[in-house]
């Protein structure tokens, strides 16, 4: 096999995405883009400083090799019998494959990787992808990972254009039968936004996509310092805090600076036990939400809370918020079949989740997962736990809420939702309550009865938490901002339109537009503010 020094683009590009924390997306067009997987995992592999990255490789049906070592074997010796490959190019594929850590997964069975990382993902048969795998894959992989989607029946980037989408066959009619492939044009204008991503051929060329990419840097120091800062500032945090006995070991869980300071807040209001607050967790996905209130239950545990009540729409939502509360207990000192027990669901179709945790050290304390219908159950409870409110009824939410400490998480901005109706409808109210029983209890001694009935009965606490550094990358990273503006997801955060802007809605005279015409409008500008200008003229 003939020897070729590979564009320094790709490795300073992949340097980079390790010193910042930052994850780069690669596309390979071409028949023998799949070998090149081998290569760039390699060059991954040497920049990093410590064990292999894991791969997540996905696929609709055929994975186009054997993932069973034994039958890759038996292929390679018939290729190499039959001279349709050479020793080295299957030994180099061949040692990849076998040396390193995949999972390959059907784009159909993507919702059970969720919650895992992996420092490379291999995307291929580009025609079964949706905006959800999109979405699902990509956010699996951690700070300096790749992402690489393979194009292999492609010669073109331009052939992305006419490309036909599995999904299209559900949009034929007899009516219409052609379906014109606009998110795939969107896709291929909205890479030129990528700051970090190339396009390569299948001989890892890089092939001209925009002019951002005729030359990457070396990333600077004050990047790099920006990074260890947050680092530096988490530990220090963590130090600080170690004479507490509970708070400070629990911390040394934590991720990111933000969780920690999340922790510290939840921690104050155990602390206060006040039976009437409301305490409120938004985050996109991937920032720790479930981790953090898994660790406040173990503190509260700890604080001596007796009866934990934690909800969700299944218990198999629960699979990360209990697995932290017993990375507390352990961080605690507590003993598992000592100090506490696991308990399972016995019901098939929860596989089997843990649905209570029983401690039995000193006094008997209980976490316990209940169904959101089941709120006459919480007769007892002293902390009521609703993760991922958003997709629970409102109506069901708002019978939650009793005379106990709340804690309520959302995700906000992913493609699993907005949470829209949690945050316009239910924290507004419990905002208002909020104001007016502060105003009430900074009134004088002279309380009308029917502010008294609202401050003892109607009037809860709120405070509202925020989670904005991920989990597994850091902050700015640009695959993250790329997926966003490509998929819509954090659109109900609306920028400030600078300088002259646009006129007035009312202003304005409505035209028949072409779709195409706006659809490049779309994926070439900014869409916060498009989205919010074109629903004012709607309007």
């Amino acid at each position: 096999m003939i020897r070729r020094k590979i564009d320094s683009r790709i490795r300073v590009l992949i340097e980079n995405g390790i010193h910042l924390g930052h994850r780069s997306l690669l596309i390979v067009i071409g028949e023998k883009a799949r070998e090149q997987v081998a290569i760039l995992h390699h060059l991954l592999s040497k920049a990093t400083v410590r064990a292999r990255p894991s791969v997540l490789w996905c696929y609709k049906k055929e994975l186009g090799f054997s993932s069973h070592r034994k039958k890759r074997m038996k292929l390679i010796m018939k290729k190499l019998r039959a001279g349709k490959a050479s020793i080295n190019e299957e030994n180099q594929f061949e040692l990849f494959i076998s040396s390193t850590e995949i999972r390959y997964c059907y784009y159909s069975e993507t919702h059970k990787i969720l919650g895992n990382t992996y420092g490379m993902c291999v995307l291929q048969d580009f025609e079964a992808m949706t905006p959800n795998l999109l979405a699902r894959t990509i956010e699996t992989v951690e700070g300096g990972g790749l992402v690489v989607i393979l194009l292999h029946s492609l010669h073109s980037i331009r052939q992305l254009h006419a490309m036909t989408m599995d999904v299209h066959s559900r949009y034929r009619t007899e009516a219409h039968q052609d379906v014109v492939a606009r998110f795939n044009e969107r896709f291929l204008l909205s890479l030129a936004s990528c700051k970090t991503c190339l396009l390569l051929d299948d001989e890892l060329n890089v092939l001209p996509l925009s002019s951002a990419v005729s030359a990457i840097d070396p990333a600077s120091a004050e990047a790099k310092q920006k990074v260890a800062s947050n680092a530096t500032e988490l530990k220090q945090l963590i130090e600080s805090m170690s004479d507490a006995p509970t708070v400070g070991k629990l911390l040394k869980q934590c991720k990111t600076l933000d969780q920690a300071k999340v922790i510290l807040k939840l921690f104050d209001v155990i602390s206060e036990n006040n039976l009437k607050h409301t305490v409120s967790l938004t985050a996109a996905r991937g920032r720790g939400k479930s981790a953090a209130l898994g660790l406040a239950a173990a503190g509260a545990i700890g604080f001596g809370y007796s009866n934990i009540f934690v909800t969700s729409p299944g218990p198999e939502n629960l699979k990360t918020f209990f697995q932290f509360v017993c990375k507390g207990f352990d961080a605690l000192q507590f003993e598992e079949h000592i100090d506490y027990e696991v308990v399972q669901s016995v019901n098939p179709e929860f596989n089997k989740a843990v649905v209570r945790i029983n401690v039995t050290r000193g006094q008997r304390q209980t976490i316990q997962y209940i169904h959101p219908t089941d709120a006459i159950k919480l007769g007892q409870a002293e902390l009521v736990i609703i993760d991922e409110a958003a997709a629970i009824p409102l109506l069901h939410v708002k019978q939650l809420l009793g005379p106990y400490l709340v804690f309520i998480s959302s995700t906000v901005n992913g493609y699993e939702g907005t949470g829209r109706s949690l945050s316009l409808k239910l924290l507004q109210e419990l905002r208002e309550q909020s104001s007016k029983l502060t105003a009430v209890s900074k009134s004088s001694s002279n309380i009308s009865a029917e502010n008294f009935k609202f401050q003892t009965v109607g009037g809860r606490t709120l405070s509202e938490l925020t989670l904005s550094e991920s989990i597994r990358y850091k902050p700015g990273d640009d695959v993250e901002l790329w997926l966003n503006q490509l998929l819509c997801l954090d659109v109900t955060t609306v920028p400030k339109v600078s300088g002259g802007g646009c006129p007035p809605p009312e202003h304005c005279d409505l035209y028949y537009v072409n779709r195409d015409s706006i659809r490049i409008i779309f994926a070439t500008h900014d869409v916060h503010i498009r989205c919010s200008s074109l629903q004012k003229f709607a309007e």
